[in-house]
């Protein structure tokens, strides 16, 4: 259990290696790093592992604890970042340096009330009371409204995700200043991600081209005719074995209300009652059961991973699996997320190597499965999308051409590029 009221004063600085000599401040005495700028030197940078010791300190007093423990290693960070010039201004610097290290931490796209946003910012934004109208908040309910953002009791918190978000906070708020040292700009001003997370679609030419095969035989016919391609919501198809969703790297279904192909999943899967009230998220439920057995719960999985879960009340309609494909990692400047081409096709074929390794098991065995238009919701251009798409795909039926392929897209503007793509030679 960490200290939660320790002074910042007795937290040593990391032992390592001695550093090279630093400049000293003119008229300070104090050692400085120089302005790339050609302005004043700022103080040497402290460890990520005080400003951790320094952030357990602050956890439980919150920002109002800022002047009585006077975190001195925050402070010098607050300083080499610009937000803080003397004793006078010391509480407000550190306060902006958490929520720049919060925005950071890929909280660009944090809403006001905490509830969307990447989860470690979330977190990270309610154990120090950086949201509004939050300030005042006691430590027990802070804690348990970042508990919350990973659908964990707030013991499991602190014993769990908290020390990752305290370590985490950290880290960022050291990046934050080094930018500022280094003298690069804030991260250009853009769209922000959308009611879903996702982001405008980039330039196709800043996206690389799915591999050429320039010799070799080309993909037989008969194989080229197992791929169909539909113009439909994706939870609307039938008698297809496995349906295929685009998740983040925590594996965090979409909202139920939005038209995204998990929300729309998470949607037509669950379990309702007479009354037509969710009795059981299924989709959801299993996928918490699934990050707890494999120790992830708050953290997230490699980009590819593929996750299996039933398909809930979507066996009416004669499905059997449900495959997540976590896509979408959080974008470099914290605004919404992104799809890597590259991890598109890796979990296409993840994708593939977990039906053939479940196709036995179900009587008739699995024989289908269904790719929506994976990454064109994320930054991906549509196009882009549907040609690593479909080029993962003919990769996987050269191997083995007995599955029946179906590709889906609400529009047909969007059916027609994969119709397109899986024509392609």
């Amino acid at each position: 259990m960490y200290p939660e009221n320790q002074p910042s004063s007795s937290v040593p600085e990391p032992s390592g290696p001695t550093s090279p000599e630093i400049p000293t401040a003119p008229g300070t005495g104090q050692p400085g790093e120089p302005s790339p700028a050609g302005g004043q030197p700022v103080p040497p940078l402290p460890g990520a592992e005080r400003l951790a010791a320094e952030l357990r300190a602050l956890r439980r007093p919150g920002l109002s604890g800022l002047r009585t423990l006077r975190p001195e290693g925050l402070i010098r960070v607050a300083v080499a970042s610009g937000l803080c010039r003397g004793s006078d201004d010391e509480s407000a610097g550190v306060e902006a340096l958490l929520r720049a290290g919060v925005r950071h931490l890929g909280g660009h796209a944090l809403s006001a009330d905490g509830t969307r946003g990447d989860p470690l910012a979330r977190a990270a934004a309610h154990t120090f009371g950086l949201l509004p109208d939050r300030r005042g908040v006691s430590a027990q309910d802070r804690r348990k409204a970042a508990a919350a953002v990973y659908g964990v009791t707030s013991e499991r918190f602190r014993k769990s995700q908290e020390p990752a978000v305290v370590a985490q906070l950290a880290l960022a708020v050291v990046a934050v200043a080094r930018a500022s040292v280094d003298g690069l700009p804030p991260p250009p001003a853009g769209p922000a991600a959308g009611e879903g997370g996702t982001l405008p679609a980039r330039a196709g030419d800043q996206v690389p081209d799915p591999p050429t095969r320039l010799t070799g035989p080309p993909l037989p016919a008969a194989v080229v005719q197992r791929v169909i391609v539909h113009v439909a919501s994706i939870e609307l198809l039938r008698d297809i074995d496995i349906l295929v969703s685009s998740e983040n790297i925590y594996l965090e279904m979409s909202k139920t209300f939005r038209s995204t192909v998990s929300g729309s999943l998470r949607r037509a899967a669950a379990i309702r009652d007479a009354a037509g009230e969710t009795v059981d998220d299924v989709l959801v439920r299993e996928l918490v059961e699934w990050m707890r057995a494999h120790g992830r719960v708050g953290l997230p999985v490699r980009p590819g991973t593929v996750v299996p879960t039933s398909p809930g009340a979507l066996a009416e309609r004669g499905v059997r699996r449900i495959h997540h494909a976590a896509v979408a990692s959080p974008a470099s400047d914290g605004r919404g997320y992104r799809v890597d081409p590259h991890v598109l096709a890796e979990a296409i074929a993840a994708s593939f190597r977990l039906a053939r390794a479940e196709r036995d098991t179900y009587d008739p065995p699995l024989s289908s499965i269904c790719f929506p238009l994976l990454g064109a919701g994320h930054g991906l251009p549509p196009e882009k999308a549907a040609r690593w798409l479909c080029w993962a795909v003919h990769e996987e039926l050269r191997r083995d051409p007995s599955w029946t392929v179906h590709l889906v897209a609400q529009r047909p503007e969007l059916a027609k590029l994969l119709t397109a793509a899986s024509s392609a030679p």
